[in-house]
């Protein structure tokens, strides 16, 4: 069974159970040997439809006589496919999109509501300025077999002049909620950071399909020869500024583990933001780091890499499963300072006074991140962020005990609410007098990027095109007492 929409289908089936998206997809794709393009048409039509779920609802909402959550879960399913495909998908044209979608729901259990699904897609058609076959029927409506194929043959591609049939509360919260597909909360938590402008900009940022970009490993290669080894495979690539070990992807590139360079260990998978994070630490050669919250690993090999491998650098985790990707990624990039140590960092009693450095990028609800990660916009709550922000305090306050006098800790998140940036710190720094946050001076920052006036720093997606970000460094000072 190699038909895309059916394999993207049964994947969203099983995310509507519970399953994460990456994972469903997966499972779908290990199965069954596809064509580039039709691997990239059912990644696209999964998470695509994950991320436009709140969306694609309020169309069957408004245009059907059962709301969205009355339908049955997979004619739901269906109806989000076949709707995702007329609304974001440009290249396929209409007619493929309800054509295949009817063939869905006869394939599925549904052949008696093909009339249904084929009507409702056709109205949304209509109303949006399709030219349709006079004397058409609306949504829900039964229609000959015979009528349904002609009517394909009639569907707009595209419609030549566009009114959205999606109808918008005033409400700017609800609004930008419906129109970009994001829960009123995570709009709230934006707009009282960024104002509407902005947040309408992060929102159109966070649904775009992500980026993919390269640390190179200077232990093993130079920026240069990485560049080229690509290019010579058709491969192109882009610099970014202000990170000396950066490049991105343009366009596709295939099976990233088949790329030039891979397996030699010449670089390896890391987004921008994430590398500021090892910089803003700036680990030193022969020093003793530790990595409070390791796994998978990209931060903890970059800081080997900037330590040019002289030292030593704990990673720790409580997720031993996760720490065998860490193992696996310095193996291959032939890295030997990192010793790897299983358990919750709350918990340790053996690095007390020891380290000239520690990182904890803490866990975090992962908002700064949402166009990577299709389903968190719906994984998290604002309980779920409150669990968190104890979780986050608790390690800072146990894990700065690891660091020496004089000794520098960075804590970092990928989410973009204060609630676990600002607040976690600002509550450690009134309970710690012999810490303060250092200003990164000689840190080199993105275009357009700015240092807080209380010394930390916040990547915005939508303005430095990377990865949401927010880090901070402190420094334990000398007069504890």
């Amino acid at each position: 069974m190699k038909n895309p929409r059916q394999l993207a289908f049964i994947a969203l089936r099983d995310v509507h159970k519970g399953a994460y998206a990456d994972v469903a997809l997966d499972r779908v794709l290990q199965k069954v040997d596809l064509a580039d393009c039709d691997r990239r048409l059912v990644t696209e039509l999964v998470y695509g439809s994950v991320r436009r779920q709140r969306t694609l609802d309020t169309l069957i909402d408004q245009l059907a006589k059962k709301k969205s959550h009355q339908q049955p879960q997979d004619l739901r399913t269906i109806l989000h496919l076949g709707f995702y495909q007329l609304r974001y998908q440009e290249r396929i044209p209409a007619s493929a999109a309800v054509n295949t979608t009817v063939q869905l729901a006869k394939e599925n259990g549904f052949s008696g509501l093909t009339g249904f699904v084929n009507g409702l897609l056709r109205q949304y058609l209509r109303l949006s300025g399709g030219a349709m076959e006079q004397g058409g029927k609306g949504a829900g409506e039964q229609r000959s077999k015979g009528a349904e194929e002609k009517d394909s043959l009639l569907l707009p591609q595209p419609p030549i002049s566009y009114f959205d049939p999606l109808q918008l509360p005033e409400n700017p919260v609800e609004r930008l909620g419906i129109l970009h597909s994001f829960p009123d909360w995570i709009i709230q938590v934006w707009l009282e950071q960024l104002g509407l402008d902005d947040t309408e900009k992060l929102c159109e940022w966070m649904n775009q399909s992500p980026t993919i970009d390269l640390r190179i490993n200077p232990l093993r290669t130079s920026i240069e020869e990485v560049e080229a080894a690509l290019q010579s495979t058709g491969i192109l690539v882009k610099r970014i500024p202000h990170l000396p070990q950066a490049l991105r992807f343009i366009g596709n590139t295939g099976s990233i583990q088949k790329l030039p360079g891979f397996k030699e260990g010449w670089w390896t998978v890391q987004d921008s933001s994430a590398q500021l994070v090892g910089h803003l630490l700036d680990p030193q050669p022969g020093e003793v780091v530790i990595d409070v919250c390791a796994a998978p690993g990209g931060k903890t090999t970059h800081i080997a890499e900037l330590m040019g491998d002289k030292g030593k650098i704990w990673a720790c985790d409580r997720t031993s499963s996760r720490l065998r990707k860490l193992q696996e990624n310095s193996q291959r990039l032939n890295l030997q300072s990192i010793q790897i140590y299983t358990g919750d960092s709350r918990h340790f009693t053996q690095f007390q006074n020891i380290a000239d450095r520690i990182l904890l990028d803490a866990p975090c609800s992962g908002l700064g991140t949402m166009h990577r990660h299709a389903d968190a916009r719906w994984r998290q709550t604002p309980k779920s962020v409150q669990e968190l922000s104890v979780l986050q305090q608790e390690l800072l306050t146990h894990t700065s005990n690891f660091v020496k006098p004089g000794g520098v800790l960075v804590y970092a998140t990928c989410t973009l609410h204060p609630a676990e940036n600002e607040q976690v710190i600002s509550a450690f720094l009134a309970k710690s007098p012999d810490w303060q946050i250092e200003s990164p001076n000689g840190l080199e920052l993105p275009d357009s990027a700015e240092i807080a006036p209380q010394g930390w720093f916040k990547v915005w997606p939508h303005r430095q095109d990377m990865d949401g970000f927010f880090m901070v460094r402190l420094r334990k000072t000398n007069n504890s007492e």
